[in-house]
């Protein structure tokens, strides 16, 4: 336990040129004075990690002292090679690079684990698109990958939601593959602006920008079909310096949030039983199913449980819920609840 963290320690040094006493103790879930112990223990076995004294100091290494990659043991190695996912890296264009990384990890590895990139590769794949969707690669893909690998803004012409092109001048900040779908997140210009979302499949030009943005003439927009969208700010350059605190994780785990629960405009009331209590969060929103079921009050004599749950609409209500069939009673809205009355009669006489 003690060596693993002593290795994450050097290896923290090694990326960073200092880390204070408290970094380090957060990075690694351990105390400051057992930071002091292991920096200690560290120096003693020939790592030169050296300790500045004061408020402003902390610890670093010196000499430019590395690690090696033979220190990788098994589970590492092979943990490694499942970092990368092969149909995303070739749809961004990355492909060539990534197989040449794998090949020189490999070639710095212990005879050993030389193994280990099979093992790993044989074992583990990940598929993202859902079932019964065929993936599709968006024309401009590997374009608006190299535009955030080099950090260049670009010109970028889009359909909004409304059909409408739009042209915007964007900072792309990072790219999400979600259920076989990309999507770009990127900071419109000015400067400053909202982190917005972008489906790449709906961008039909994407240019750098290689020189200064003229200022636009008197009276005219960047906007091909008047869209209220802003024109681009004038005089941007090439490349833009990265929000040090854009998270692009916690930015997409948030919006994919709000998304979610704005799609669910409706509400149904049901009455469940144990069965349709436990089946409920696989049929609908699981977030909003576990909410709903969270603030549902006891089991009623009978011992089912009533629930508000938020949907998209009645019609979607109708196509979920009916999978639970006599595990869930729809009380509310009375349009939907005669939907379901009418489908178990239809369901009855059919089975009779």
């Amino acid at each position: 336990m003690r060596a693993a963290r002593l290795i994450k320690m050097v290896l923290l040094l090694q990326a960073r040129p200092s880390m204070t006493g408290a970094e380090l103790a957060r990075e690694l879930e351990v105390s400051e004075r057992t930071i002091t112990r292991d920096a200690l223990a560290l120096s003693e076995a020939g790592v030169p990690v050296y300790a500045d004294r004061g408020r402003a100091g902390g610890y670093r290494l010196i000499g430019g002292y590395r690690t090696r990659l033979t220190g990788l043991g098994r589970d590492e190695a092979e943990a490694l090679f499942l970092s990368g996912l092969p149909g995303a890296l070739r749809e961004m264009g990355l492909e060539d690079a990534a197989s040449a990384a794998r090949l020189k990890v490999s070639a710095a590895l212990l005879p050993s684990l030389s193994d280990a990139p099979r093992t790993a590769a044989q074992r583990f794949h990940l598929d993202a698109p859902g079932w019964y969707h065929e993936p599709e690669t968006p024309p401009l893909l590997a374009e608006v990958a190299d535009a955030v690998w080099r950090d260049l803004r670009v010109t970028a012409v889009y359909a909004n939601r409304r059909g409408e092109r739009v042209e915007r001048v964007l900072e792309p900040y990072g790219l999400v593959l979600k259920a076989g779908v990309w999507y770009l997140c990127a900071r419109a210009t000015p400067p400053d602006g909202p982190f917005r979302v972008y489906r790449i499949d709906r961008f039909t030009t994407v240019e750098p920008v290689a020189e200064p943005v003229a200022e636009p003439a008197a009276g005219t927009t960047t906007t091909g079909t008047g869209s209220p969208d802003a024109p681009a700010a004038p005089g941007l350059s090439g490349c833009f310096d990265r929000d040090p605190g854009f998270d692009l994780p916690a930015f997409w785990e948030e919006r994919a949030g709000q998304f979610a629960r704005s799609l669910l405009r409706s509400e149904v009331v049901l009455r469940l039983t144990g069965t349709g209590v436990g089946r409920l969060p696989y049929v609908t929103d699981r977030a909003a199913a576990r909410e709903a079921l969270a603030a549902a009050g006891p089991p009623d004599p009978e011992g089912r449980v009533t629930v508000a749950l938020p949907v998209e609409s009645d019609e979607v209500a109708y196509v979920q819920l009916l999978s639970l069939g006599a595990e869930a009673e729809v009380l509310a809205p009375a349009g939907l609840r005669a939907e379901f009355a009418a489908a178990a009669a239809r369901m009855a006489e059919l089975y009779r």
